[in-house]
Parts: C-alpha cells; sequence; structure tokens
C-alpha cells in the first residue's frame, strides 16, 4: 500500500465533530458533489464559509459508485457533467489541487459514495489525504442494486481493514454507518437504529476505530426522539465512547415542494438533533422536490439550521425513554443477530437468510420480503408485518394491518402533503416558534 498523507493528514474528522458538540455547537453538512474539479473546490470553500459549524462533503457521481470506469473516462473526454465527483477519472495531482488550501484542522471533508465495493473509492481517498467516508456492508448493498450480500460483506471487510491499515501512515480514517437510513423511508425506526448499530460494530470489528452511527428523520418528533436516543443507549452499551458520534439525516423520502414546507421540515430536523444530544446533521434544502441544489441554495439551509440550532432547546431528559418500544425492538433485533456468530458479518448474512433482518419494501434477492410498515393515525410509523424478525413478542398484533398499493402511496406521499398543507398546526409538528427564513 502506498499512500503518502499529505500535509492535512492530522485533519480527524470524528474528533472534530465531537469537539464542536464538546463546545455546545452542531455540525451541519450538505450533500454535494460535481464532476469539474474548480467547481467542486469553489463547492467547499462556500460550505467552509457558512455562518456555522460546517464540514464538506465530495459526493461520488454514480458510474463511479458502480465501478463503471470506463463510462468516467468517456464523460470527462467529451467535457461531460456527472452527478458527482468522479475521484476515479480525475488524477491524484488533480484532485490534490482541488483539495489544497481547502481540507484543514477546522474544515474536514468527508466522501460519500454508495458503492459496494468502495476499495479503489478509499484508496484514491487515502492518496490525496482524505480519510472519513461512509456506507455500510449492508446499507450499501440491498437498497442500490442486485450485489449478492455476501459480495458486498467482504468487499466491506477488506475496506475496513485497508481504512484500519492507512491509520498507521498518519491519516485519521472515520467511517459513518448508512444503516439508520435504509430506503429513506417506510422501514420503522427500530431497524434503522439495530442496522446502524449492527454496521457500528461490523466497522469496529475490523479495525475502524472512529465511527459514527446515521439516524434518518422520519414521520414524528417524538417517535424520532424516541428512536435517536434508543440509538445513543445502544452506542453507549456497545461501542467504546469517545469513538463514535450520531448524525441524524434530514428526512429522505419525498420531499415537500413548497419552500415553507421543506423549510418546516428542515427545522424540525435540526431541533431533533438538538434534543437528543446529535452531534451531526445532513440538510436538504428548499429545492429537493425539484432538482439538484446550487452551492447558494446549500449555504441558505446550512445557515438556516444553524441559525434554528442556536434557538433549540437542549437535550431532553432521557429516563423516560430508557426502555421505550423503539428502544426494546431494536435492542431486541441487534442482539439476535449478535447470538448468531461472533462475526459479524457472518451473523448479517445469517440474519438475513433466516429473517431477523428484513427491511421493508427492499427488493433486493438477499431481503427476504416478508415485513411491512405502515404510519398509523397517530402519525407513528409502525410494523405491519413483521415476518421472522425476533420482535413478535414486542409488537401489538391488534395494530398490524396490512398496507394496500394505495396505501402504500399514501404513506410515502405523507409527509410531503403534511408539510405543504396550507394552514398548518404548529402543535402538532411540536414547534413552539415558528422563525422566520433567511432572505
Amino acid at each position: 500500500m502506498s499512500v503518502r498523507p499529505p500535509s492535512a493528514a492530522s485533519v480527524d474528522f470524528g474528533e472534530h465533530v465531537l469537539r464542536v458538540a464538546a463546545a455546545g455547537g452542531l455540525v451541519v453538512q450538505p450533500r454535494m458533489g460535481v464532476s469539474d474539479p474548480a467547481r467542486m473546490r469553489a463547492g467547499l470553500l462556500a460550505t467552509r464559509g457558512a455562518a456555522a459549524h460546517t464540514v464538506g462533503t465530495v459526493t461520488l457521481d454514480s458510474y463511479t459508485r458502480v465501478g463503471a470506469t470506463e463510462s468516467v473516462a468517456m464523460a470527462l473526454r467529451k467535457g461531460e457533467s456527472l452527478n458527482g465527483y468522479p475521484i476515479l477519472g480525475h488524477d491524484r495531482t488533480t484532485t490534490s489541487a482541488m483539495l489544497n488550501g481547502v481540507l484543514g484542522l477546522d474544515f474536514p471533508v468527508q466522501v460519500r459514495h454508495g458503492s459496494a465495493a468502495p476499495l479503489d473509492i478509499f484508496a484514491a481517498m487515502a492518496a490525496v489525504g482524505l480519510a472519513a467516508t461512509e456506507g455500510g456492508p449492508v446499507s450499501y448493498c440491498l437498497p442500490y442494486g442486485r450485489v449478492p450480500l455476501a459480495e458486498a460483506v467482504a468487499n466491506w471487510a477488506r475496506c475496513c481493514q485497508f481504512l484500519a491499515a492507512i491509520g498507521q501512515t498518519g491519516l485519521r480514517p472515520h467511517l459513518e454507518t448508512f444503516g439508520g437510513c435504509m430506503l429513506g423511508q417506510l422501514c420503522p425506526p427500530s431497524q434503522l437504529v439495530a442496522m446502524s448499530v449492527l454496521e457500528a460494530l461490523f466497522f469496529q470489528q475490523h479495525g475502524v476505530r472512529s465511527v459514527s452511527v446515521s439516524y434518518a428523520q422520519q414521520t414524528d418528533m417524538d417517535q424520532d426522539t424516541e428512536a435517536v436516543l434508543a440509538l445513543r443507549r445502544l452506542c453507549r452499551d456497545l461501542l467504546p465512547y469517545p469513538g463514535w458520534h450520531v448524525v441524524v439525516y434530514t428526512y429522505m423520502g419525498v420531499y415537500p415542494t413548497t419552500e415553507d414546507g421543506a423549510f418546516r421540515l428542515l427545522g424540525l430536523a435540526v431541533e431533533l438533533a438538538r434534543r437528543t444530544g446529535a452531534e451531526r446533521l445532513i440538510v436538504k434544502t428548499a429545492v429537493e422536490s425539484a432538482r439538484i441544489p446550487s452551492f447558494a441554495e446549500n449555504v441558505e439551509a446550512l445557515e438556516y439550521a444553524a441559525l434554528i440550532a442556536e434557538r433549540a432547546p437542549g437535550p431532553v431528559d432521557a429516563v423516560e425513554s430508557l426502555d421505550s418500544q423503539t428502544y426494546q425492538e431494536a435492542r431486541a433485533l441487534v442482539h439476535a443477530v449478535l447470538d448468531l456468530d461472533d462475526d459479524i458479518g457472518r451473523a448479517l448474512l445469517a440474519a438475513f437468510r433466516i429473517g431477523f433482518l428484513d427491511i421493508p419494501y427492499c427488493l433486493h434477492p438477499d431481503n427476504a420480503g416478508r415485513t411491512q410498515a405502515v404510519i398509523d393515525d397517530r402519525g407513528w410509523l409502525r410494523w405491519a408485518e413483521t415476518g421472522a424478525l425476533p420482535i413478535g413478542h414486542l409488537v401489538e398484533r391488534g395494530g398490524r394491518r396490512s398496507m394496500s398499493s394505495s396505501g402504500l402511496l399514501s404513506n410515502l406521499n405523507h409527509v410531503r402533503d403534511r408539510f405543504d398543507t396550507a394552514g398548518w398546526d404548529p402543535a402538532a409538528l411540536h414547534r413552539d416558534r415558528t422563525p422566520e427564513l433567511p432572505r
């Protein structure tokens, strides 16, 4: 392995986030990636210059994600724009120049990619001094294609071992699990929590010590609060601290089409992060439903999130949520999987094979597809069918109902419709204030 860390080698993504959080701040982060190095640099500089505690993002293009390097090369030769930064298409000198003067101790940069086989991506990152990235053996396999789960688990084991090894060269690897974001929506919070914890344990078993665990905002603030508190409790029980932090994702499903609705939803995500002690937030912009945001729109979302974070109350008393329904379900899932095998990769494969893990509405061949979820009358995301999940004793049978095709469509649009509706009720959305939008 030939890795020569640049001067920014001491940049530590996880340590930086924890340092900001210890001072009372919330780190906010955009999703951002363009193919032109000069524009990518401009986007990172815009992020760094925002009036917020920010970290940078380099999101890779979809060709790179699936290993289609010839398609990347052809697009670059033709001068075509890609939907992300082609780190395998640009040479090391080009990417190093793009990062020079941008990446630093006070502005770490994370690479986001979506690949089930990212070893070449990790090597290209390390060659330019980047060591923070994300994904996971399950979360970057099941939703994104038909790569066999066993192949993805083996790939990710090698990738984690690579990241652990580059830690010996002076780089500070950090790996974020995408497990709390499975399919973006309509996956009950307990399974998101369990999947995030299990992938983090997988990372650490393969040598990556600095990790973050994710959770994607769902349909109800109170249920989401239960979920993030459950995630924190399980991490405290199972992961060494301070080697981890929590990242909340602003809602990843069908997004509001109105500017007001989009900002309200982002504001609730910020409040969720603050009330649960989450250290980092992935923002979304007011134009998510229509197109890829501009750099200026990303900055607007970052600064709005920072404004809300300053005004939002701090963490809630977690005592009442210690043994919540979400915690009990998530704990049962995690421990049932861990009991299958000492090797977490083999345990994950066995769990999907026997249905102890089963993602609703996921069509991957290695997913049993026997579970369903539904949004109940309270607005909470509940199990409708639990299949072989080891939580049947915890789920109220009377609350289950199967999902029709029209019901599924209604559930998919639930959040968008709720936040786009005129005459919304702030109390129903758990808000006690309506800050003005920045102009």
